[in-house]
């Protein structure tokens, strides 16, 4: 069978999160902070119309890019929150889940060869997407003394001839860093003098943090022609399982991102599509609500990390931590492997993000505080012990 095999496939590494958890669940009585995956069911009123939809017979396809109607719904959300103004009948795409936007994106743009700046730590798919669609990742590392955010300098830095994308990735996964409004303008002439084109996941954008809200870089009229704005519904309305996301680009570029996905996709799950115009339309006060608890969770876990004498720097987005522990003298994978056999307790290697999460893990707190408590005392063990041993 090897010989039927794509050697570019091959090639690629699984998901180290998945590989770790794959493991950790087949054990017992393990706490899981990894996956990041909201802990709140789908708010009932979403749910039910899904159910609805399914009752009254709507489970045919829909148009390729999606029902008209939702489109309308998140055209007007982006223009709400961020001013940028997208035609809906012809710059917004909706898709199985942001992941395949992001490839879509990366597909549709690039030519073999071409070079994509990816700040590291970052989520797991820009990599192999990047290779699967013939491109050269460029790692660029984020530093903790910046907050994990991208500064201009840096970025110049990596820039060659053959550059051709930037993505962008705020709030963070796996760091929770966000880049503010004057974060991004410092930036925005580098991406002008070099004339790159940028891809922003911002599906984190709703669980922000503190006294700002979220800045898109699509607010910047200048950004609007060289940019693919990618979001979704998996965390800001916990359904993750509905595979529900969405993209919004210029009329040329999402004419071929729609071509690639009428042939591998022809259309993101019709009752999921339902329930997403009932999540735009109503949905404000359910990731209020979710944004709070989490707030609450964020700043337990911090407090712990310090009583614990862990520094971490302090996440103003998503849902996770990402504490430093190189103090203990353990790369990272040995540290996650030590806690998971030790203490039950499953974090994710900061390697799995990239190269430059090493000396860190990520920790989810995507989970109750009465969970978080148990973890964070198993942890206190695990470490107690580390130093004993030193």
């Amino acid at each position: 069978m090897k010989r039927f095999l794509n050697q570019k496939i091959q090639a690629i590494q699984p998901s180290g999160i998945r590989k770790f958890f794959d493991i950790a669940n087949q054990m017992e009585n393990v706490i899981s902070l990894g996956v990041g995956e909201p802990d709140f069911e789908t708010p009932w009123h979403i749910r039910e119309v899904g159910v609805d939809t399914l009752n009254n017979g709507y489970t045919f396809y829909t148009s390729n890019a999606g029902l008209l109607k939702l489109r309308e719904a998140i055209a007007e959300r982006i223009e709400r929150f961020y001013g940028a103004k997208y035609n809906p009948q012809h710059e917004v795409l909706v898709t199985v889940g942001g992941s395949e936007a992001i490839d879509l994106a990366l597909r549709a743009t690039l030519n073999a060869g071409d070079e994509v700046i990816i700040p590291d730590p970052s989520y797991v798919s820009y990599l192999p997407c990047v290779q699967l669609a013939d491109g050269v990742p460029v790692m660029l590392p984020l530093k903790e003394k910046n907050n994990f955010k991208l500064v201009p300098e840096d970025l110049e830095a990596v820039i060659t001839p053959k550059t051709k994308i930037l993505v962008l990735s705020f709030p963070n996964n796996p760091t929770g860093a966000i880049m503010t409004r004057q974060d991004l303008e410092a930036i925005i002439p580098v991406i002008v003098k070099h004339d790159l084109m940028v891809i922003t996941d911002e599906i984190y954008a709703d669980l922000t943090y503190g006294d700002q809200s979220h800045t898109s870089i699509i607010s910047f009229p200048e950004m609007y022609d060289r940019t693919v704005y990618i979001s979704g519904f998996s965390k800001a309305y916990s359904m993750t399982g509905w595979r529900l996301g969405y993209c919004a680009a210029p009329e040329d570029l999402l004419i071929q991102m729609t071509k690639i996905h009428q042939f591998a996709i022809m259309a993101a799950p019709t009752m999921s599509q339902y329930a997403g115009i009932e999540a735009i339309k109503h949905g404000d006060e359910d990731i209020e609500e979710m944004r709070h608890s989490y707030d609450q969770r964020r700043k337990f876990l911090l407090q712990q990390m310090d009583r614990l004498g862990i520094p971490c720097f302090e996440p103003q987005g998503a849902f996770y931590i990402f504490p430093n522990i190189s103090q203990f003298g353990l790369s990272s994978e040995d540290f996650a492997w030590g806690l998971l056999e030790a203490e039950k307790v499953a974090v994710v290697p900061g390697t799995a993000f990239g190269p430059s999460g090493e000396g860190f893990i990520r920790i989810s707190y995507a989970y109750s505080i009465k969970e978080l408590r148990l973890a964070i005392s198993r942890l206190e063990k695990y470490i107690t012990n580390l130093k004993a041993n030193h």
